[in-house]
């Protein structure tokens, strides 16, 4: 599905580090092969599965949304509140989630997650009729967040502090693969099969992801973290805000790709035989930004989160004027897709203000991505009802991106006058030596500082 270069062996039983050149020739590398860990490629590899499977029934659901709306025979803004149920499952389920299995195994999260989110699509393709599918998509959408949560968490504690953004945007290009692979591909079946098969796909990528982290997914021990102090990153101003610029800013690219399908059909007079297409270069957008903006956002992480609110504002804009000819829509459409690179932005952002609560907050983020998911249709479709035409949702797009941008400023003033120090907490092992605490572990004496809890 995706490579990812540059990346090393990692030794499971230390995880929170990532083996030198020279361990290569030691005696350990040299030990059998079923003793040899496996390469840290491999590793995100499993862990950007899930990613994938996530990214094609949550995108594909809304370009199949025509198509079985039809088939339930309900209106296209009915059947948009399937969507709506997954985004609410998501929301709901990543705290909760998170705070249940905080005393869990990471790895024993990821494999129980992905099983039930193969659960979730299979009662989605079986279900007789519209309410049934409500109940599959909330179903499906509870370990949305909690799953990407612990995957980024795996992700950051395999690598050193400088190249977490960097891990987890390898983590996150499951999901933008998806757009480019599974979106088209379910978009495809749905209209050669029916959108029943396109569900069933999903569910079968779930459980190749299950496999995957149940063989390579590093093991680790039980979690020491106490859910009270999991609850504890809900009393810091710095994360309900960085919360915040996501569930806004965000809201504006799921505006447009809801209704991107209809648009085509309706605006620019494409046959539907050609949405795939644009599905994928929006995808092509979104991970080509999820490949190269961490690595900016490794040296300067706010200021790049800045810059891509702007520039996803500026496209948005120009989305009522790109729609009626397909090659500038199609580059517009790439410049909305690549603005996806700000969840993995977001994502470091909150690994670095939770302090002990970091698989809530890495949860959270998921939790605002999906209550954008939910505003951007919801203010889109109010929008299109009024009689401001489909391509309406360009403008109300740029507004909630540059509402992201306002929250952003509380945000970097913030982080200008009371910089965090921050510490990536390893991922534990039955096996591991005992270590002393890094040298950049937070001090808890600090946090009465902060001036935004």
């Amino acid at each position: 599905m995706v490579t990812f270069a540059g990346l090393v062996p990692v030794d499971a039983t230390n995880a929170g580090h990532m083996t030198t050149s020279h361990s290569a020739t030691s005696p350990r590398a040299n030990s059998s092969s079923a003793s040899a860990p496996p390469h840290l490629a491999v590793i995100l590899f499993s862990l950007a599965m899930g990613g994938f499977a996530i990214g094609t029934t949550e995108f594909a659901s809304m370009s199949l949304l025509p198509f079985f709306a039809a088939d339930l025979h309900i209106d296209e803004p009915a059947a948009g509140h399937a969507i709506s149920a997954y985004a609410l499952g998501v929301v709901l389920g990543a705290p909760l989630i998170a705070v249940a299995g905080a005393r869990f195994a990471r790895r024993t999260q990821l494999l129980v997650l992905m099983a039930v989110f193969a659960l979730g699509n299979a009662l989605t393709a079986l279900a007789p009729g519209f309410g049934w599918m409500i109940a599959a998509r909330f179903l499906s959408g509870l370990p949305h967040g909690a799953y990407f949560g612990i995957a980024a968490l795996v992700a950051a504690s395999l690598v050193p502090q400088h190249r977490r953004s960097q891990a987890i945007g390898q983590v996150m290009l499951g999901l933008t693969i998806a757009t480019i692979i599974g979106v088209p591909l379910a978009n495809l079946i749905g209209q050669a099969v029916g959108w029943r098969a396109s569900f069933g796909l999903v569910s079968v990528l779930a459980l190749l992801t299950v496999l995957l982290c149940a063989l390579f997914a590093p093991r680790d021990q039980a979690g020491k973290s106490d859910p009270l102090r999991e609850l504890g990153a809900l009393r810091s101003g710095r994360v309900w805000i960085t919360l915040a610029i996501g569930a806004i800013g965000f809201g504006g690219m799921f505006a447009v790709y809801t209704y991107l399908a209809t648009t085509l059909i309706e605006v620019t007079r494409v046959s539907p035989a050609v949405i795939p297409f644009f599905l994928a270069i929006f995808g092509i957008g979104a991970t080509l930004g999820n490949l190269f903006v961490p690595r900016f956002a490794d040296r300067a992480l706010m200021p790049t989160a800045g810059v891509i609110l702007l520039f996803a504002a500026v496209a948005l804009l120009l989305f009522p004027l790109a729609a009626g000819n397909p090659w500038l829509l199609a580059a517009d459409v790439f410049a909305i897709g690549a603005s996806v690179s700000l969840g993995a932005i977001l994502q470091t952002r909150l690994m670095d203000v939770a302090g002990d609560a970091q698989a809530l907050a890495a949860a959270l983020n998921h939790s605002a991505f999906n209550t954008a998911n939910a505003l951007g249709p919801f203010l889109g479709g109010l929008a299109i009802r009024e009689g401001l035409g489909w391509t309406s949702t360009g403008p109300v797009g740029a507004v909630l991106a540059l509402l992201g941008f306002l929250i952003w400023i509380v945000a970097w003033r913030d982080a200008k006058s009371a910089p965090v120090v921050v510490n990536t907490p390893p991922l534990t092992s039955p096996l591991a030596p005992a270590r002393p605490a890094p040298p950049l572990a937070p001090d808890h004496r600090s946090r009465a500082k902060d001036p935004v809890a």
